[in-house]
Parts: structure tokens; C-alpha cells; sequence
């Protein structure tokens, strides 16, 4: 990847989002070694192989051990004896073709590393550190080290003496629009009423499109002083010409340069430690001497501290008491340098993977520019996962429990003992979600041994196939796997990892239509859920089954560079919770129609008009071919909304000279593209110029056109010009589509066929009299007011496609009168416009299609309207993020969530009961900012005196040894004798099952079962086996939170 055309967008499309372009280029030739390929070594290379730099070297000079299988996932039992680095390359290899890899089983010497841009050490000795760090550090290579001992791991980079960092957060420079600018020294910037500009401290902003003070538009980047949200100040205005309206400030992207200590230096500066965990400062600081103490112990004995051995553990704590001698720390936290001791045999493949994604993100760092370094230590520790309270202690300290035995588990082992492992491999858990993520998971759980004994199960499910754009994150698909279902290749994928894995794959959805095979029996079974999901709803949905069944969940989640983790166990902290709607970000109608002002407003637009003619009108002329009770329904929607659905489905059956537009050949095809660009980018705006004109005024005096408010121009359709061809190219095959007539990419075709298409001069409709011109003080009513921009947009394009035709419009609400419904409804009683011959095909919106042209229509549309609006365009790639409302997403993100999650896993199994043992996770790789945090405890609430959480429910059993079900009364009675509560009212959903002040003594003598059918007016479902019913209660009528009846059915 030598050149920036040569980055293959179908392949790292996500991560392109995440680092650029110019970052990828750089990456592109970047050639990096990996020295050690024990488990935390193979995370580094496939993240760094995944992300696509030029060459990667992998060393080792060791063999293939037992106890390496139980965190290096491309290694195999028949490896064992033979080269780590050799045996590692094949499997390497084939997760990205474009990345030369290749495998070394020599010694580290210094002349070798000439000629890599980047050097990382895994395993690795003190001195061996200190060495070719110095050489590393002297010859401007940047040097890595990365080492995990049990459950503590260290992180430490050294960039050089000047290494420069071209973006240092990733974030979209801010932009914001201007409402005026004084003259003054500082002059004072005051931003649009609803914007808050959102600047950081220390940053630099350009100006544009600015009136009246224009000399602002052609200065350079100008330093601010941020005054409050939506003011700032920049340097002296007095010598400017007067503000007169409008602009847009713009955040400017500053280089900085960092400076780096090599290693030998830096380990004597405690004040280059970054901390993962506010609340372990001491600790960390402990850790950095520990590690030391440990190279040092090493070196002495030439061995690892034993686990049970109380010598090794008291000698490895002495070393570490001697270098703080030196150091002088407050706080020596001497109970983790035992911890250490005791586990620093441990090879964890969670640790290694949450440690090698951060190692990996380093190493991108370092050859891209892109995002802050670390600078320059970074400890972690999970040391929560041991027990916390031990039931036979000489179990626990038995060398037996945590000696090798020849399992692929024995680096496991070796820090929780062979009882833990044998609990690990006993249990079932249910995994939804096959992506990213939970290719992620599965690799850890088979190297964990999760579900692998007797017993023991992992259920995935995941709807979803492969496609190409997976291949760049989701490590355990190839190229062959490209419309194979996830979950199948996935659970086949970890099978080869560990052969005793117990997987079944599953490709349903989980919502309310699975509920037949995710029913209280799966769920009774199972010890716990995890959710790989990629959107909230979702997400909600799993966590109310787990509420449901009380059963604890992990959840995790990544946004680019941005991860985080939640852990939920019953009784003890709170669930993930209900979605809050929520419409920020929602973008307003007016603005969509009328007022568009940046890139996102005309995608959303484009998108808008993509779904409408090529999905929703196909689908309404369907509808209305099989539905005799189409026309009706419609009419009940309103008036607006059904002359819109009608008008459209009456145009797609009608031919072109009986007043409709369904094409008869592909010609007819390419005209309707053509009066389509002239009717959105001509005669629309010219339309709305008309109504609004440039020069208009508020009846305040004020320009109309100004603020958010973007006068447009109209455009002039111009075959030879590439964008406006792209839009009637990929207009005409999707509306070719739909009606099953076959399209061509043939441009000179296309223009002769424009050629013979006339396209009459435009003619604007009288100024409709109901119009209002709007007062600068309304901005809020216009945004708000969606029936009024309805009313106006479906005027101004109902007139500007009409342009063809003789057409007058006196005013707009005559056309949307019920005179033309009526007319409309009798047309389409017309038999001629039924008949199988009809059917339409609608399209289903597909981004990662190149060949469907549906992306082609959405840029080319949008860069058209964008054109109109003086707005900057967007390249195919930032349109197809926005509209196609794509997550970046990072391979390294990804590992390091799905390591922190099989972290909380372990404390799970442990059965921990104390919540402070547990971490919620937030973290940005981009900043080397984290966020550990102990969970919340879930919310109380009280009912008649006692307090009760979401986990707390009624259970009643509507069968009680097999005899008939309980009556509604039979309910009420067990209600006050098993809980002491009275019931006033029963709800079920939004359906009122009981009352104390209705008349429903009649329903008091029905079983509950019945008595739901009644009230619902549907069967229930064979497969639910639990109703949740809502009561209030006499003792406390105002309570609005009370716990469920849970009532069995079966």
C-alpha cells in the first residue's frame, strides 16, 4: 500500500473512519517487529496485521510449550515443540494478504533493527530491554514494550526526542455558525443562539463566509479564548470593517511535538506513569518497582516465583522494599508485590488481549502521527478476579492446585488453580452477538476453556453473513467465508482453537419472535449472557431477559477508538436499564426541506429521497395491488400524508401520457433522471426563491436569508459536468429497477438519449397568499412547526416536477385539498391499474454494494443540494459513514473490550459477592484516557413500607401440582396472604386486567390466563411461560415503581 488510491476502502472502510486516510498511507509504509509470540505477542501482531501497515516481522526463539496454548490462539496441540514465530505465520498471514509477514528465530541484535519503523517487546528481559531500548532511542526507531505477569500487565513507550503528533484526538474539527462579531481588542465572537461551539481550550479556529467583516475570511488560523459555550474571543477587530451577518468558525487541527525518555532513564521518573484507575494510584505505583523486582528475581533464579511459595513471594518482596529505597514511595502496597509473586506464572488470554489492543493502538500511534502516545508507563492489574474468600486454604496453597500438568490450560491454572478450571468448563453461557466483538469473546472463551467440560456449553447467536467490509476486525472470518453465516463460522473457527469446545450456533434475532426458543427452559439452564450487540435496542431487550431471569450479563461496546464495558449481576448492581429516547442529534424538517447548512442535513435529504422513490413508493404500489382496503387506510393517515402516498402511487401505475411516469424502455428510464435533476436542483430552488427571494425581509427588518438560513442558488444541468452525470446515471438504473427494465452504465448512451429529452424553461407559480414570512424570533416555531414545511415543500415540489406540464398554483392549500383525494380515489379504482404486470421491485438500502449504485445516487445527490446550498461536499467515504450511519470501528478497540469483559467474566465464576470486586470500563486508546469504575447498585424503592430493586419480583405459580389454574380472585387472595398487599388494580401491558372500582366481579371466577385473552383480545403465545403483571396496591396507591407479579403459566 504505497499510494493513497491503493488503501482498499471495501476492506478497511470501518477503520478508515477511525485513523484517515493520510494516517492509513502512512501506516501503509511503516514495517514493524514483534519480538515474542507467547499469547500477549500474538495479540500485538493480529491487531497490527488486521490495521494495515507495510510488513510485520514476528521473533521468537522458543518452543511451542503446553501452557502457551491457554492464551496463543494460532497455536495448535501438533505445534507443540516446534518454533513459536514459525508456527504463528501461516495464521498471521492469512488475516491480511496485503500485509507482508514474515517470522525470525534469531536473537534480538541491535544492527537488525535498522530497519524497522517500529520495534515491540514481548517477553523480554530487563537488560534485553534496557539495551535495545537505548539503541532504539539513539537511532529515532520507536520502541514498544509491553509484559503481562498473571493479572498485572505493563505498557511502555518510547517515541524518540521529537516525534511529532499531526491530530492528537481523532475528534471531527467542530464547526460552528456565527451570530455576530464585535469590534474590540479582543473581539468577541457570539455563536447562534442553539449552538454551542464546543471548542477546546488552547485551540485555533479559521473563519469563512463571513459579511461585512470580511477580512476575517482571509486570515489564517486564529488563536481563541474560550468565554463561555457559545462565545469566544480572538485577537483585535477595532482596525476591521463592520460585522454584518453570517460565518462559520471552524476548529484547526494543531501539530504538537512530544519529547520521550528512553527506558533506562525513564524508569527512575515515577512521574511518567499513566494511570487505568483513579483508585489504585498506590498500587500502580507499587507495580512499577514490581515489575522490576520480578526481572530481578528472574535474573537470580533463573526461574518465576512459584504460586504457593511463601519464600519465593517474601524474596521477591525484599528486592522491591530495596529499590523503593531508592524510589521513595509513601505508599508501598506490599500485599500486590505478593499477589504477583504468587501469580506471575500466569498466562491470561483476557489480560493479554485487553494489553496487546492497547500495544497495538501504540504501534499505530507511532507510524501514523495519529492520536497522543502514551508517555510513557502504563500499569494494569485485575487482581479482583482471585478469590475472596477461601473455603480450604491448604487446597488454595497445595502446589498441586497451580502446578503444570500438561493441559492447554495451564497458564490458567497457574494463577486460579485446576478446581476453578474444572467449575470453567462446567458452565453455560449465551453469547449474542457474532461480530466483532464476539469473535473477539469466542477466541477467549476457548482459550479459556469456557463451557469445555463436561457439561458445559457456549450458545452464539447471530443473524447476520459475512461480508467483505467485516474481514478487517473480525479476525476469525477469511475471504472464503463472504456469505457464510457469522455464528457458523465462528463457533467452526474457535472448534480449531480448542477441540473440546461445546458450541452450538444459532441465526435468529433476538427479540420478541425468538421467545420460542430463548424461553424460560434456555434460559433456566444457562449461568449467564454476554452481548456483543451494535445497537441499543437491542442491547435493552437482552438485559429485561436477563432481569427476567436473574441472570448476570456482560456487556461491551466500542465507538472508533472510544470501548466500553458494564457488568450486571442480580441483586447486586443495576441492569443496563430501559432506552431513553431521545432527539438530539434529530434534525429538524424545515431544515431538511428548506434550510439545509451542512453536509449532514443534505446526506439525511439524499437518503430521504433514495427511501421514497426506490423503496416506499415500490412497496405502496404492492400494497395497493394485494390490499383492497389500501386506498381507505390511507385516507385515515390525514390529508397531507395520504395525497402524498396516493399522488405516488398513482404516478408509478399510470404511463407517461396518461399522466403518470412508469417507463416503458430504459430511455424513458434516463428521461425521468433528467427531469428529476432539473425539478430538485433547478426548479425547486427556483420556487422557493420566488416565495423567499434572496433580498427578502422580515417584517422586522431583518434578511430573511441569514443565520442557519442559507439562500441557495439553482443549478444548470450540464452533461459533461461528472457529478451531474453520476446522478442521472445512478438515478436511472435504480428507477430502471424497480419497474424490472435493465439499466447500463453507458454514459455516451445516456447523453444521447438526453440529448432528445426537451426540458421546458420554468415558470414559478403566484406567491401563495397563505405563506408567512417568518420573524427572525420564530426560528424556533419554524423548526418545530412540520406540518406548515410540509404544506410548503409539497407546494414547491409538486409544482417544480410539474414543470413539464401547463400548471398554475394560486395557492397551495387548493392542491392539497379533498378535492383532489377524491379524485385520486377514483382513478385508482380504475381496473387497467391492477394486474400482476404491475408489481413493482422496491430497494432495500445497501451501502457496502459498490456495484447497486444506490451510494452513487446518495453522493451524488447530496453533493448536487449541497452545491445549491454553497455547502462544502463530501467524498464517497464520509457519505457513505453519515448516510449509512456506520460505527468505526478498530480491531484494537475491539480486542481490548472483549479482554475486560472476560475479566469481570472471571469474578463471575468466582462468584464474588461484594461489589466493589467488580469494574465498569470506559476508555478512549486515542488519549490514553480510562475510566474504571466500581457499578452502581441498583436503584430501591419502596412499597408499603419495604424496600425492593429491579431484581425483586412477586412470583406466584398458576399451577400449583398439576392442578387447575389459579383464578384472578385466586391471585388477589395469594397476594395479601403471601405478601400482605391488597390489590386495587392488575395491568397487563396497557390492558387493565382488574379493578377495584370497575364492575369486573365477572372476571374475578376466570383463570388469569383467560382473563389476559379477554382483556388483550389475542391468544397467548404456547411458548411464554411467564406473564408479567403490573399491580397497585391498596397500602400505597401513589407508588410508581413496584416489582412485578411474575405469574407462571407452566
Amino acid at each position: 500500500m504505497s499510494k493513497l488510491e491503493e488503501i482498499d476502502e471495501g476492506f478497511y472502510s470501518r477503520q478508515l473512519y477511525v485513523l484517515g486516510r493520510e494516517a492509513m498511507q502512512r501506516m501503509g509504509e511503516a514495517n514493524i517487529l514483534i519480538a515474542g509470540m507467547r499469547g500477549l505477542g500474538v495479540e500485538v501482531a493480529h491487531n497490527v496485521i488486521l490495521s494495515g501497515v507495510k510488513s510485520v516481522t514476528v521473533q521468537d526463539e522458543g518452543p511451542v510449550l503446553w501452557e502457551n496454548l491457554s492464551s496463543q490462539f494460532f497455536l495448535r496441540k501438533a505445534d507443540l515443540g516446534q518454533n513459536r514465530a514459525e508456527c504463528s505465520l501461516p495464521r498471521l498471514s492469512s488475516l491480511n494478504p496485503r500485509v507482508q509477514v514474515s517470522a525470525y528465530t534469531g536473537p534480538l541484535q541491535e544492527d537488525m533493527l535498522m530497519q524497522y519503523q517500529v520495534v515491540v517487546l514481548t517477553d523480554s528481559t530487563l537488560e534485553e530491554q534496557k539495551r535495545l531500548g537505548n539503541h532504539c532511542h539513539s537511532h529515532g526507531i520507536r520502541f514498544i514494550v509491553v509484559d503481562t505477569r498473571g493479572l498485572c500487565g505493563q505498557l511502555f513507550c518510547d517515541f524518540g526526542e521529537e516525534f511529532t503528533v499531526l491530530d492528537k484526538d481523532g475528534e471531527t474539527p467542530m464547526t460552528v455558525m456565527i451570530d455576530y462579531i464585535t469590534k474590540g481588542a479582543p473581539g468577541m465572537v457570539t455563536c447562534m443562539e442553539d449552538e454551542n461551539h464546543g471548542f477546546p481550550e488552547e485551540c485555533k479556529v479559521s473563519f469563512s463566509e463571513v459579511r461585512g467583516m470580511t477580512e476575517l475570511n482571509t486570515m489564517g488560523p486564529q488563536e481563541i479564548k474560550i468565554i463561555s459555550g457559545h462565545s469566544f474571543a480572538i485577537g483585535d477587530t477595532s482596525g476591521f470593517s463592520e460585522y454584518g451577518r453570517g460565518g462559520i468558525a471552524t476548529e484547526v487541527k494543531q501539530p504538537c511535538t512530544l519529547k520521550f525518555k528512553p527506558l533506562e532513564e525513564a524508569l527512575l521518573d515515577p512521574e511518567l506513569l499513566v494511570w487505568t484507575d483513579y483508585g489504585k494510584i498506590a498500587r500502580h505505583q507499587t507495580l512499577h518497582l514490581a515489575f522490576q523486582g520480578l526481572h530481578m528475581f528472574v535474573q537470580k533464579e533463573q526461574r518465576l516465583p512459584r504460586p504457593t511459595s511463601q519464600a519465593d513471594a517474601a524474596g521477591l518482596l525484599e528486592l522491591v522494599r530495596g529499590l523503593n529505597a531508592s524510589a521513595q514511595l509513601q505508599n508501598l502496597d506490599e500485599d500486590v508485590v505478593l499477589l504477583l509473586a504468587r501469580t506471575a506464572r500466569g498466562d491470561l488470554a483476557p489480560l493479554n488481549a485487553f494489553m496487546g489492543g492497547l500495544a497495538a493502538q501504540e504501534v499505530l500511534k507511532a507510524c501514523s502521527g495519529k492520536f497522543t502516545p502514551l508517555q510513557q508507563w502504563l500499569y494494569f492489574d485485575a487482581l479482583e478476579c482471585l478469590p475472596t474468600d477461601v473455603d480450604n486454604k491448604e487446597e488454595q496453597l497445595s502446589e498441586s492446585t497451580f502446578s503444570s500438568n500438561g493441559s492447554r490450560y495451564d497458564g490458567q491454572i497457574a494463577v486460579f488453580g485446576s478446581k476453578f478450571q474444572e467449575r470453567l468448563g462446567k458452565l453455560k453461557y449465551f453469547l449474542v452477538g457474532a461480530g466483532a466483538i464476539g469473535c473477539e469473546l469466542l477466541k477467549n472463551f476457548a482459550l479459556m476453556g469456557l463451557g469445555a467440560g463436561e457439561g458445559g456449553h457456549i450458545t452464539v447467536t447471530d443473524m447476520d453473513s459475512i461480508e467483505r467490509s467485516n474481514l478487517n476486525r473480525q479476525f476469525l472470518f477469511r475471504s472464503q467465508d463472504i456469505g457464510k453465516m457469522k455464528s457458523s463460522v465462528a463457533a467452526e473457527a474457535v472448534g480449531e482453537m480448542n477441540p473440546r469446545m461445546n458450541i452450538t450456533a444459532h441465526q435468529n434475532r433476538l427479540d420478541p419472535d425468538s421467545e420460542g426458543v430463548y424461553d424460560k427452559r434456555f434460559f433456566r439452564d444457562l449461568d449467564g449472557v454476554v452481548a456483543a450487540l451494535d445497537n441499543v435496542e437491542a442491547r435493552v431487550y437482552l438485559d429485561s431477559l436477563c432481569v427476567l431471569h436473574q441472570k448476570p450479563m456482560l456487556e461491551g461496546g466500542t465507538l472508533g477508538s472510544k470501548g466500553h464495558t458494564l457488568v450486571v449481576v442480580p441483586h447486586l448492581t443495576e441492569s443496563y436499564g430501559p432506552h431513553k429516547s431521545s432527539s438530539e442529534g434529530a434534525i429538524p424538517l424545515c431544515t431538511l426541506k428548506n434550510f439545509p447548512h451542512r453536509i449532514e442535513h443534505t446526506l439525511q435529504w439524499a437518503r430521504d429521497q433514495f427511501e421514497g422513490l426506490f423503496k416506499q413508493v415500490p412497496e405502496n404500489v404492492n400494497l395497493f395491488l394485494r390490499d383492497a382496503g389500501f386506498i381507505e387506510r390511507t385516507l385515515g393517515r390525514g390529508e397531507a400524508e395520504a395525497l402524498e402516498v396516493l399522488e405516488g402511487v398513482f404516478g408509478a401505475l399510470r404511463d407517461r401520457g396518461a399522466q403518470g411516469h412508469r417507463p416503458s424502455h430504459w430511455e424513458d428510464c434516463v428521461r425521468w433522471a433528467r427531469y428529476q435533476w432539473e425539478s430538485l436542483f433547478s426548479n425547486e430552488i427556483q420556487q422557493l426563491l420566488h416565495c423567499f427571494p434572496a433580498d427578502q425581509l422580515t417584517s422586522s427588518g431583518l434578511p430573511f436569508w441569514s443565520g442557519t438560513k442559507r439562500c441557495p442558488q439553482p443549478l444548470t444541468f450540464d452533461p459533461h459536468k461528472e457529478a451531474h452525470m453520476q446522478y442521472i446515471v445512478a438515478a436511472a438504473n435504480l428507477y430502471a429497477h424497480i419497474y424490472g427494465i435493465a439499466g447500463t452504465r453507458d454514459c455516451a448512451a445516456i447523453r444521447e438519449t438526453l440529448n432528445d429529452t426537451p426540458m421546458p424553461s420554468f415558470v414559478p407559480s403566484s406567491k401563495p397568499s397563505a405563506m408567512p414570512i417568518m420573524e427572525e424570533d420564530q426560528d424556533t416555531e419554524i423548526s418545530d412547526d412540520g406540518e406548515f414545511w410540509v404544506a410548503v415543500s409539497a407546494c414547491i415540489s409538486l409544482h417544480a416536477s410539474k414543470a413539464c406540464e401547463p400548471f398554475k398554483m394560486e395557492c397551495f392549500p387548493v392542491l392539497l385539498g379533498k378535492a383532489r383525494l377524491e379524485q385520486l380515489k377514483e382513478e385508482l379504482c380504475s381496473p387497467s391499474l391492477k394486474g400482476p404486470a404491475m408489481q413493482m421491485h422496491p430497494v432495500e438500502f445497501e451501502k457496502d454494494d459498490d456495484s447497486n449504485f444506490h451510494m452513487d445516487y446518495i453522493v451524488a445527490a447530496s453533493n448536487l443540494r449541497a452545491e445549491n446550498y454553497n455547502i462544502p461536499p463530501a467524498d464517497r467515504l464520509q457519505s457513505k459513514r453519515i448516510a449509512g450511519r456506520i460505527i468505526p470501528a478498530i480491531a484494537t478497540t475491539t480486542a481490548a473490550v472483549a479482554g475486560l469483559m472476560c475479566l469481570e467474566l472471571y469474578k463471575l465464576v468466582q462468584g464474588h459477592k461484594e461489589i466493589g470486586s467488580y469494574r465498569s470500563a470506559y476508555f478512549n486508546l486515542a488519549m490514553d484516557h480510562f475510566v474504571l469504575s466500581i457499578p452502581s447498585s441498583p436503584l430501591s424503592f419502596t412499597v408499603a413500607g419495604r424496600e425492593y430493586t429491579l431484581w425483586d419480583d412477586f412470583p406466584v405459580e398458576g399451577r400449583c401440582d398439576g392442578q387447575q389454574e389459579m383464578t384472578l380472585e385466586g391471585l388477589l387472595i395469594h397476594m395479601k396472604e403471601k405478601y400482605n398487599l391488597q390489590v386495587s388494580s392488575l395491568y397487563y401491558g396497557s390492558a387493565v386486567l382488574y379493578s377495584a372500582t370497575s364492575k369486573h366481579e365477572d372476571r374475578l371466577k376466570q383463570s388469569v390466563s383467560d382473563v389476559v385473552r379477554l382483556v388483550t383480545r389475542s391468544d397467548i403465545p404456547q411458548h411464554k411461560h411467564i406473564l408479567e403483571i403490573f399491580a397497585s396496591f391498596v397500602e400505597d396507591e401513589d407508588c410508581e415503581t413496584v416489582p412485578p407479579i411474575r405469574y407462571l403459566l407452566q
